[in-house]
């Protein structure tokens, strides 16, 4: 029940606040859908930008790419995903209600959620993949499909990154990009979605040197997740069983995050063989290199951090969001609204600072209610212009964490910013 409560709090924060919109309302919405708002857009663009910066820009062996979401379905027959893409699918004969087999059994006891019964069809295969025409004939020669998963851009595209980059194995092919799934019972809020955006690394090497990279991507991805702040006692990881396996899947593992509504995936890490590879064929002088995939969420790692940084102290909510995701780095406002000279000082500082840091411009109500609506945002420090800043050329900082205020002279608030922020 406890857990069921934290959910709701975060879902009607995301509402209220600006960060996750139901998709489509004002018609009513689309099942499993969702649009990001102001904040949650920031808090989306920070993740991606500080991924991007790690596991690409930061090294010499990881190059990006940016692949067409539509693909010459030629891509997804020899992929396999227009044989093998597909989950068990059942069907309830009292309500006709249409649930993934494994999460009937997993999450509702075999019992219909809808009407309680516990009588189904038999189990029969149901393709993920969205189908859609190009032209207008809508015939089985001008099918399409949206893709299912970003990799497939990257292993039909590897020669032509090997013969413009002239990279070496060992070394990667990243990318960040929407994928489609046409679940048959998604939900959790934006756990499980039609629509969703990965960051994706296919990491190419020789097939002897598969355990060594294998372990060296599970400690970066460790790393990654402590790095923007989930604790540690909030994941574990998990071995796939043999019969878990995707059909190209020689090893797998996920990360699994503890949800307010259980343990569920939040990334994973295969060793995909030279599957991929020789499907497209495509190889390198002759030889056909295999590779590690690490694979990580967009939507499910804001959930994830939305969970941890979530925080109650009293009747005060604050998201105890790391600086460098925190939609807002600084909110600058003047005591009182309706004092010119203190609006207009506010407005100097804000306008000094906007260049160096994502500002908030906050005059709205007491100062009491504008601290308490920054730290339910995850606005990591507020700076407050009252009548004494006029004399001494200095600001109230206020922590959000600790909610602990110091004085600071409005010369040396660029640096003192950068420091606390880093």
């Amino acid at each position: 029940m406890a857990e069921n409560i934290l959910m709701q709090k975060i879902i009607s924060l995301c509402k209220r606040r600006g960060f996750v919109f139901p998709g489509s309302e004002i018609y009513g919405g689309l099942a499993n859908t969702w649009d990001f708002g102001p904040l949650g857009v920031e808090l989306v663009n920070n993740i991606k930008q500080l991924w991007w910066k790690r596991f690409v820009k930061d090294r010499e062996d990881v190059v990006g790419i940016s692949s067409a979401i539509l693909m010459n379905p030629k891509v997804w027959q020899a992929s396999g995903h227009l044989k093998g893409f597909s989950d068990p699918l059942v069907e309830c004969k009292k309500c006709h209600s249409r649930l993934r087999a494994d999460h009937l059994k997993e999450n509702f006891n075999g019992k219909c959620p809808q009407c309680g019964s516990d009588n189904f069809t038999e189990e029969r295969q149901f393709n993920l993949m969205f189908k859609t025409f190009i032209g207008p004939v809508e015939d089985e020669t001008a099918t399409v499909y949206l893709r299912p998963e970003t990799a497939q851009g990257m292993f039909v595209n590897f020669k032509n990154i090997q013969d413009t980059t002239r990279l070496k194995l060992p070394f990667g092919i990243a990318q960040i990009g929407k994928a489609f799934r046409n679940e048959i019972t998604p939900g959790n809020f934006i756990f499980r979605v039609l629509e969703f955006e990965q960051m994706e690394i296919e990491y190419f090497i020789e097939e002897g040197d598969w355990q060594k990279c294998f372990d060296q991507w599970q400690s970066e991805m460790e790393k990654w997740l402590l790095d923007i702040g989930i604790k540690k006692e909030n994941f574990v990881v998990r071995e796939h069983q043999k019969e878990e396996l995707s059909h190209y899947s020689k090893r797998t593992i996920d990360f699994e995050y503890k949800y307010p509504f259980g343990q569920k995936e939040l990334y994973g890490l295969a060793y995909r063989g030279n599957y991929d590879l020789t499907a497209h064929q495509q190889d390198l002088d002759g030889y056909v290199p295999h590779v590690i995939e690490p694979t990580f969420g967009v939507e499910r790692t804001i959930l994830a951090l939305l969970c941890d940084a979530y925080s109650e102290d009293g009747d005060r909510v604050f998201l105890k969001l790391k600086p460098s995701l925190a939609p807002y780095k600084v909110a600058v406002f003047p005591l009182l609204a309706n004092k010119p000279e203190l609006v207009a000082k506010a407005r100097e500082v804000f306008e000094m600072l906007k260049t160096d840091f994502t500002c908030a411009w906050d005059p709205r109500g007491n100062i009491g209610k504008r601290y308490y609506s920054q730290d339910e945002i995850g606005t990591s420090f507020c700076l407050t212009i009252d009548f004494d800043t006029l004399q001494d050329a200095a600001v109230t900082v206020r922590d959000r964490d600790t909610a602990k205020q110091e004085r600071i002279k409005i010369t040396d608030l660029k640096t003192a910013l950068k420091e606390k922020l880093a």
